[in-house]
């Protein structure tokens, strides 16, 4: 699945921003506060709508009037186009959903608006297959004959009304597979992923348990660690591999079970006969080893957020991280990154490249294809992040 524009009202430093065709990798530059994380947290908001309610995801933000634009009216709105995996050679179809939130006469919020809507092919009107409102809608059960049948598709709907017109249609219906729609966006809200890796969390000695997948801090990496080498081996020995490759000395990593029931993370330097448990090991040494698990996940998460990558890592690193984050996108699981690092910046293509501007209290998005003298800069052979050092990227720095 592949989220190819994104539609932001009213949402914090969001009044009115749109980005369209993104690729499998986006990276977005900005000044602190310009509202890099609150662009992540568009997903993180949706995503504890659908775990709790609207109501909980705005209350977890300081509720309603905290959340929505400074001096703004109207509703909070989101717009997210996607495409579903593509299955052979054929193109699937561009799917939009449509979220409005608003308040109701006792000033509790509400769902104005949930739409869910493919396109009848190039030049066709969108086809609703889910439409809801103020808790009331209905949803289309033949969604199957939709592209076999295009313009003949006759619809077989089903009508809904929820417990409480702050929760979301697709909570509920995108547990069903006849809902594909439904269920392939619900899958990418409920396990879409943001990395906010801590050095000391990852260092400590885990009790035994299995973990498939890191944790957002990284405080299982242990625990992932002992689970990919035991399940998957070929991918385990593809990431010692290229830890070696990038970090001098190390020959072998290993998640050791000890006497009282706890697993050690530990680090074989190819000079000592003995192992160096993780605690004792270089900062960037953890953290590039927890990138190349992550980055290597057997079931990778649809959509993956990091926030400054470059911390901890040398930067002759960087390059070689943006190429792991490349193909990981490439892969099915697209990524989006912020960064404040020139040197991982000149790693990545112009397409990637995008910067938050922050005028008057409300924040624009800025991509570097649409620039035309960064495109004929980049074209002469400069690099990204050395244009923008020297002030190209206009209002992506503090001053400009």
């Amino acid at each position: 699945m592949k989220i190819e524009k994104v539609k932001i009202r009213n949402f914090k430093v969001f009044k009115e921003v749109e980005i369209r065709d993104l690729p499998n990798m986006c990276v977005f530059l900005g000044a602190n506060g310009v509202g890099k994380t609150t662009l992540f947290d568009v997903f993180g908001f949706l995503s504890s709508a659908l775990k709790n309610n609207v109501k909980v995801a705005l209350n977890q933000r300081g509720g309603f009037k905290e959340v929505i634009s400074r001096d703004s009216e109207g509703d909070i709105e989101f717009e997210i186009k996607f495409r579903n995996s593509i299955i052979g050679k054929v193109k699937s179809p561009l799917i939009t959903y449509e979220l409005s939130i608003g308040l109701n006469e006792q000033k509790q919020p509400i769902i104005t608006k949930e739409i869910l809507s493919y396109r009848r092919g190039k030049h066709g009107r969108p086809f609703r297959f889910l439409d809801f409102s103020k808790g009331k809608g209905y949803a289309i059960t033949n969604e199957d004959d939709f592209e076999r049948e295009k313009q003949e598709f006759i619809e077989k709907r089903e009508e809904q009304t929820l417990d409480s017109p702050d929760i979301l249609a697709i909570k509920g219906l995108g547990q069903f597979q006849k809902f594909r729609a439904i269920n392939s966006f619900r899958r990418l809200l409920e396990n879409w992923f943001v990395s906010n890796f801590q050095i000391q969390a990852a260092q400590n000695i885990e009790d035994t348990g299995i973990s498939e997948h890191l944790s957002t801090n990284g405080n299982n990496l242990a625990q992932v660690t002992k689970y990919i080498f035991e399940n998957y081996p070929l991918v385990f020995a593809s990431i010692l591999e290229k830890m070696k490759k990038r970090i001098p000395g190390i020959s072998d990593v290993k998640a050791s079970e000890t006497v009282d029931g706890r697993i050690v993370l530990q680090f074989q330097d190819g000079s000592f006969k003995d192992p160096f448990i993780a605690r004792y090991v270089s900062d960037g040494t953890i953290k590039m080893f927890a990138y190349l698990v992550l980055l290597n996940d057997p079931n990778p998460h649809p959509l993956l957020c990091v926030e400054e990558p470059e911390n901890y890592l040398h930067l002759d690193l960087l390059m070689e991280l943006a190429e792991e984050f490349r193909e990981y996108a490439n892969k099915g699981g697209q990524v989006f990154i912020s960064t404040h690092s020139p040197d991982f910046v000149n790693s990545l293509q112009v397409e990637e490249l995008f910067w938050l501007n922050k005028n008057k209290g409300y924040t624009t998005i800025k991509a570097a294809k649409n620039e035309e003298i960064v495109i004929n800069l980049v074209k002469e052979g400069d690099l990204l992040g050395a244009l923008w050092k020297e002030g190209y990227l206009k209002g992506s720095g503090i001053k400009n």
